[in-house]
Formats: structure tokens, C-alpha cells, sequence
């Protein structure tokens, strides 16, 4: 009898995860062997979590906060992208109990900005950043990797996105977060990377007068679904984004490697998120 493949996503807490919804769809929808389940670790039982979980029938999991960066120092192996961000989303377990550390946000951003605004450009002109944090990190990668000519990053405490900018060069530039609405004309794209907007947290006040008319708007914040950034730039005509298809998308290649299907992010999928 062939063993059937475990997979979960870890994190503390872990209730509030969508992957259990997400992953547990494909597995469904294509007809998959496989289970896909939620799975609070605390962080000082991350170790002794992901070195059993091989052995249970795990072939790999998703990592939420806050285990993203530990489970870098943890894992045999890390792919040169995990690296680069200082973070892990994605890990998979080698028959030998090997564990191997990937990050997928990036791919999940780009992928989104692909299915949703086919016509972006990433060599269409520089792209602001908002937010200095894991987040952005990812983003900053993913953008620079895809040809983005320019990232300027701003971030409300000035010496954190400094020293992001630090580890990626010149073509990142640090504006300060009072200028952030200046110099809009040039931009190919404007990424809300923080948590302003989203429900229960402080509102992003971001001007957008000025803006190229062909710039591309997104965010990463997908409750709500329409934040304020996006309606803004939706009411002056800029092509809009929102955060909800990075989520689905970085959910893809683990579901791959796992199960050995590559899953489709659809309509159907996005309704079904969005109705839990």
C-alpha cells in the first residue's frame, strides 16, 4: 500500500491560515492523494517539529510567522532566492529527512501581477515600494530579478529601509517616507508591502496625484480586498492589483513538489477564499 502524502502549514498562532482552504481545494478539485493540514508549533519545538515530520509521511509545509526566518538556520538545504530574503515559506522534505528551505512570495507576486495585469512591464520604469519588512523583501528580490531598473523604498521608520537597502545596492533607493508621494510621474509601479489598510490597522495615506497614468497599483493587503490605495488609483484610472492572488499564487510550486500536480490558481479558487 502507498503512503499517502502529508503536508500542513506551521506557524503560532495558525488558525487564521488559508492554506488549509487553499491546498485542501487542489487536493480535492484534482483528485489528489494527499492531506493538507494547520499546525501550531511554538517556536521552541520547531526543531524538534520539522526533524520528526519526515518520518510521520510529511513530504513538506508551509512556514507563517513567526518561523520564517529560524527555519533558514534549521534546514539542510536553502535555495539561493530563501537566502537572498533571510526567509523561508516553503520546505520540503527529502526522503532521507533532509530538509530543504525555499521562499515562494516573490514568485507569488510576480505570478499575480502576470494572471491579473498581463500588460506590466517590469522594465517599464522604476517601482515604489511602501514597507520595510518581510514582505518587502520578498518583493524587492522578485522585482530586481524580473528587471525593475529601480526600486525606491520608503518605510515610515527611515533607518529600517535603509538598512534593507543595504543588502541589495544602488538600485534600491531610500526615500523618506514625508517624500513618499513626490517624484509619482516616472513609476511603472507602486507596491503597498505594509500592513496600512488592512482591517484593524492605522490607514495608508499615499497620494497618488502625479502618478503616471500608466503606472500599475497593487497591494499586498487582501482584507479588504479593495483597500483605499487601490480604489484611489482605480478612481484616476491607473490598472489595479490586489493582494489576494500573491497569497494563491506562492501557494503553487509546494503544492507541486508535494503532490506532484501543478495546481491552477482560478476564479473559483479566489471565490472561495474570499467567501470564508
Amino acid at each position: 500500500m502507498s503512503i499517502i502524502p502529508l503536508a500542513g502549514v506551521i506557524g503560532s498562532p495558525v488558525g487564521h491560515s488559508k492554506s488549509p482552504l487553499v491546498h485542501g481545494s487542489w487536493l480535492q478539485d484534482y483528485g489528489v492523494r494527499g492531506h493538507y493540514v494547520p499546525l501550531h508549533v511554538e517556536p521552541d519545538a520547531l526543531e524538534q517539529v520539522l526533524r520528526a515530520m519526515p518520518h510521520m509521511g510529511f513530504v513538506g509545509a508551509n512556514v507563517t510567522i513567526p518561523h520564517k526566518e529560524q527555519v533558514l538556520a534549521l534546514a539542510d538545504d536553502v535555495s539561493p532566492v530563501a537566502a537572498r530574503i533571510g526567509a523561508a515559506n516553503t520546505l520540503t522534505f527529502g526522503a532521507d529527512g533532509r530538509i530543504h528551505a525555499d521562499n515562494t512570495d516573490g514568485y507569488g507576486f510576480l505570478a499575480n501581477l502576470q494572471q491579473s495585469a498581463p500588460d506590466w512591464r517590469a522594465d517599464g520604469g522604476p517601482a515604489l515600494v511602501l514597507g520595510a519588512g518581510g514582505a518587502a523583501r520578498a518583493i524587492i528580490v522578485a522585482l530586481l530579478e524580473a528587471g525593475v531598473p529601480q526600486i525606491r523604498l520608503c518605510n515610515r521608520t527611515h533607518a529600517r529601509a535603509a538598512a534593507l537597502a543595504r543588502d541589495f545596492g544602488p538600485q534600491v533607493v531610500v526615500r523618506d517616507w514625508s517624500e513618499r508621494a513626490q517624484g509619482l510621474d516616472d513609476l511603472g509601479l507602486v507596491v503597498n508591502t505594509s500592513s496600512l489598510g488592512m482591517v484593524g490597522n492605522p490607514a495608508l495615506d499615499m497620494p497618488l496625484d502625479g502618478l503616471a497614468a500608466d503606472a500599475l497599483v497593487t497591494d499586498i493587503v487582501y482584507t479588504p480586498l479593495m483597500t483605499d490605495l487601490l480604489q484611489q488609483a482605480q478612481d484616476r484610472g491607473n490598472a489595479v492589483v490586489d493582494g489576494l492572488g500573491m497569497l494563491l499564487h506562492q501557494a503553487v510550486p509546494g503544492f507541486e513538489r508535494w503532490f506532484g500536480h501543478r495546481p491552477q490558481v482560478t476564479a473559483d479558487l479566489r471565490a472561495l477564499v474570499l467567501g470564508q
